[in-house]
């Protein structure tokens, strides 16, 4: 048995096409994704379209409940900039895909959330720790919301964060992901896109300049998204 973990598409068809390609030459039809299935990037439907044909089930992210609930981001203008664009082009089939996702999911012996286990959506588990998984029941734990792609072995559990698939923030712009096997091996997945396509998409939607140079260099600094 192999899984493949993705998380934080983002709406980037280009990347998500790559690392599907990849799973898929790996051999690889059991896929999970953890949450942030749109937000920042115009290709939200396509996104949404090919989870929904490979039946993929899909936990909520931050992104996808900003849409789903018309609610906003209270931290980032550049996130609401982005909200208010997509709300203009998703489907309401895909709109409303998105409020059926659950906010956790466990699989096997997998727990998985999309931001941490005291806010499944919203917590940024940056520096996940021994002592912050011992309060919680399980072995191993998948979560995103980072972008920071990241394998973490404790005295008797695991955490990976399988690392974004459409907007990298650790410095290596390829799309990330992650594999796990029922040996209880974790590993971690880079492959290369082309986003020339999203970048052509970005220009026709007015998009920022700051946008663009994430995608390029895998790095959020000097600006906040």
């Amino acid at each position: 048995m192999k899984i493949g973990l993705i998380s934080d598409i983002h709406g980037n068809y280009e990347a998500l096409k790559a690392v599907l390609g990849e799973l898929d030459a790996m051999h690889i039809s059991e896929i999970y994704c953890l949450g942030d299935v749109v937000g920042y990037y115009p290709q939200i439907n396509e996104c949404c379209d090919a989870l929904k044909s490979r039946q993929i089930p899909t936990i909520m992210g931050n992104h996808d409940w900003y849409m789903a609930s018309g609610g906003m981001c209270l931290r980032s203008k550049s996130v609401n900039d982005c909200i208010n664009y997509l709300r203009k082009i998703i489907t309401v089939e895909n709109l409303n895909w998105l409020s059926t996702f659950p906010v956790q999911r466990k699989v096997y012996n997998i727990h998985m959330v999309h931001g941490g286990w005291s806010d499944p959506i919203d917590e940024y588990l940056l520096k996940p720790s021994d002592e912050y998984f011992s309060k919680i029941e399980g072995e191993v734990f998948f979560s995103g919301h980072t972008h920071i792609q990241l394998l973490q072995k404790f005295d008797k559990k695991i955490y990976c964060n399988p690392g974004s698939v459409g907007q990298p923030r650790d410095g290596d712009p390829k799309a990330a992901f992650s594999v796990y096997n029922d040996t209880g091996e974790i590993s971690l997945h880079r492959v290369k896109y082309d986003p020339q396509k999203l970048f052509d998409l970005m220009s026709d939607g007015g998009y920022k300049e700051n946008f663009y140079n994430i995608l390029k260099t895998g790095t959020l600094n000097p600006v906040r998204l």
